[in-house]
């Protein structure tokens, strides 16, 4: 199901899907494009440092076999240790999605990870980035420790949306700062996509209940033992998630009350 009536506003382009997809890690290119339809995403995002700049390479076939008149391609730097390498992968994915057709597409998932132990985000080189990306036209996605004051300044610079992490990046450990979220999805006037760390659909589903505008996600399904149901599941996950935020939850209450009434029902 897509709920058309509530779409996913990303700078200027509306998405009915509010699951945003990754390309790494799955065991085979079938594994990937499978996973890919099975939840109707409509954004998938693709490593530009793991590709070639010429898409006639053999190696990227699966790119090549994604329908992109229905797809967005989301281009990220990953990889990049310095805000000067993230911003030379960010023009090189625009040149990506020129190559695929999407000549208007300026998109970025920016990622500045100087830790390669960690692999936690770089506060200050993500700022830098930012700032000059935006500057340059670029609809900017950054991607950002659970840091309610740093997403405040990356949307003041002009960011489409702030991307915190939920937990550190492939580990599966679900949503461990669930406060800082809450802050920052509470003051943010972007959407505020969750990136990172969620390995189960009721993790998606929990973001999307706290109020998150998406979710972006790639190990769980990749890893899974069956990577195109896991997807399905996650889409069903974060649907759910979003139609249970929008009705507005029940108030929790210290004491049990009934449900059925006290009074009896009169006889007709």
């Amino acid at each position: 199901m897509k709920n058309n009536l509530d779409p996913l506003r990303i700078g200027e382009k509306l998405f009915s899907s509010r699951l945003l997809l990754g390309t790494g890690k799955y065991r085979t290119s079938k594994n990937a494009i499978e996973s890919i339809k099975a939840s109707e995403c409509e954004i998938v995002t693709v490593a530009v440092r793991r590709l070639p700049t010429n898409l006639n390479n053999d190696n990227i076939s699966f790119l090549k076999s994604l329908n992109w008149e229905k797809l967005w391609l989301l281009p990220n730097t990953a990889g990049s240790q310095t805000a000067e390498d993230a911003i030379r992968m960010a023009f090189l994915g625009h040149e990506l999605a020129c190559q695929l057709g999407q000549e208007d597409n300026f998109f970025v998932k920016l990622e500045v990870i100087s830790d390669p132990k960690y692999l936690l985000p770089d506060p200050v080189g993500t700022l830098k980035a930012a700032e000059f990306l935006v500057k340059k036209g670029f609809t900017v996605l950054p991607y950002i420790n659970a840091d309610p004051m740093l997403a405040l300044h990356l949307e003041d610079l002009g960011c489409a949306t702030v991307m915190p992490l939920g937990s550190p990046i492939g580990s599966g450990q679900g949503l461990n700062n669930i406060s800082n979220l809450q802050i920052i999805i509470e003051n943010a006037k972007v959407p505020v996509i969750v990136d990172a760390g969620i390995g189960a659909p009721s993790e998606a589903t929990l973001a999307m209940e706290l109020g998150a505008d998406a979710v972006l996600l790639n190990t769980a399904v990749a890893q899974a033992k069956n990577p195109e149901q896991m997807a399905l599941a996650m889409k069903l996950g974060v649907q759910s998630g979003r139609l249970g935020y929008l009705a507005g939850r029940m108030e929790k209450k210290y004491y049990a009350t009934p449900s059925s009434p006290i009074t009896q029902i009169s006889k007709i």
